[in-house]
């Protein structure tokens, strides 16, 4: 495929992703000019993830438009990326902090959350964790045990704060969720009222978790109704929180979540309650994918009869695994092609076996020294990258107002000493 036929292709796509098309559309594919790239990388060296503010600001403005019920919040999944920088970007955005973890709790902190606009929905917390949690002010706790709820309430009675947290429980339904770990069932309601009513506090919200990286926006729509019929089970039932679990179209040929239909229905159904129920959703991947690129040069080339075989100076390592992005990944070059492009491998710079960026993709003829873009990276790329294979990680750039700004410099080799002890 020519360059200028994946350019259409793109460029046909856009609206269906991003919203009504504008005329940088095709930035969020092609971002910047082949001189920024080398810029870029002359300056920070690659491999390096660069992120555009200016996509993560649209996507952000089209996710809250699409709802219109006056009682919602926004809450981003800081587990799809903790970089600060990009962070307080959803923060002056009005938008709070959905925490799996302490972790994300210590990050949404520093990057200037409140403890009010966090809410934890995690699995499997110790006691100490616990306290921490209460400790730091987070007031809203989606739980996703009976056990972890009776833990909570355990250290709630030593609590010395001075506010009592909102609880409520993580939903299992297998008949929409499937065989999933994550929640507790309707039928063990009752249990759950009864051990915060032991304590003074009430149980007062239901989180729906959908499902991992899903693009169909029926599997969501369709569930609506019953989602709500069963959050009227709680008596003290105050908030929905609907999400996450939206997926992100890393095929960019692939069906999209669409935003709009969703918070419409969603919307609608929440007006119809006869109390003014507050409603959480929790884009995560859905809301950062699309805004961020990794930058390799290309340091071999061989071909395999007629298939190319290209090595980047980066690694699987440096992203995230492939169940994150279904196995595909859109790789696109500057270089123009001069006639067809092949079939290619594009391979990671280790002898592991499985170090593939993209196979059988079509790219032109390339040469040591051409830069590629490995796109949409910005939900679980560097938030997954490790340091499997010994390579430190990379550095992380945000363009903003046609400026770059380091937001995260480059690892050396002396980090793979950190925290070792030896003689």
């Amino acid at each position: 495929m020519e360059i200028s036929e994946k350019m259409e292709r793109l460029e046909k796509n856009y609206e269906s992703r991003f919203g009504n098309k504008e005329s940088n559309s095709l930035s969020s594919y092609f971002p910047f000019s082949e001189e920024l790239a080398q810029e870029l990388l002359n300056i920070y060296d690659s491999p390096l993830y660069v992120y555009q503010a200016d996509i993560l600001n649209k996507t952000i403005r089209r996710i809250t438009k699409a709802f219109l019920y006056p009682h919602t919040q926004f809450r981003f999944a800081s587990v799809t990326n903790g970089n600060i920088s990009l962070l307080q970007i959803f923060c002056a955005a009005g938008w709070g902090l959905h925490a799996n973890t302490p972790g994300d709790i210590y990050l949404g902190l520093q990057a200037g959350f409140s403890p009010e606009q966090i809410v934890y929905s995690g699995s499997n917390l110790n006691r100490a964790e616990m306290e921490q949690v209460l400790n730091w002010g987070v007031k809203t706790l989606n739980l996703d045990s009976i056990a972890q709820l009776q833990l909570c309430c355990e250290v709630y009675k030593s609590f010395t704060g001075s506010f009592s947290p909102r609880l409520g429980l993580r939903l299992n339904l297998p008949e929409i969720t499937g065989d999933s770990r994550i929640g507790v069932r309707p039928e063990e309601f009752a249990d759950a009222i009864a051990l915060t009513s032991e304590v003074g506090l009430k149980l007062s919200g239901l989180h729906f978790y959908r499902g991992t990286g899903t693009n169909a926006t029926a599997a969501f729509t369709n569930v609506i109704d019953q989602v709500i019929a069963i959050a009227k089970l709680l008596p003290d039932w105050e908030y929905l929180d609907f999400g996450g679990g939206f997926g992100y179209p890393y095929n960019h040929e692939s069906a999209a979540f669409n935003w709009e239909k969703f918070g419409t229905e969603l919307s609608d159904r929440m007006s119809c309650l006869e109390t003014n129920i507050e409603l959480i959703v929790e884009p995560g991947r859905a809301a950062i994918a699309g805004c961020a690129t990794l930058l390799a040069k290309v340091v071999s080339v061989k071909w395999q009869s007629e298939k190319q075989i290209v090595g980047l100076d980066t690694t699987v390592a440096n992203l995230s695994v492939p169940a994150v992005h279904g196995g595909y990944r859109e790789i696109i070059t500057w270089k123009k092609s001069e006639s067809e492009n092949y079939l290619t491998d594009v391979c990671g710079n280790t002898t592991y076996s499985r170090d593939y960026l993209s196979r059988n993709c079509y790219l032109p003829v390339l040469e040591i020294g051409n830069i590629i873009g490995i796109l949409d990276v910005g939900a679980y790329g560097y938030a997954m990258s490790s340091h499997f294979l010994h390579r430190p990680k990379p550095a992380e750039v945000l363009l903003k107002n046609d400026t770059h700004y380091l937001i995260r410099k480059r690892e050396d080799y002396s980090v793979l000493l950190s925290n070792q002890l030896f003689k």
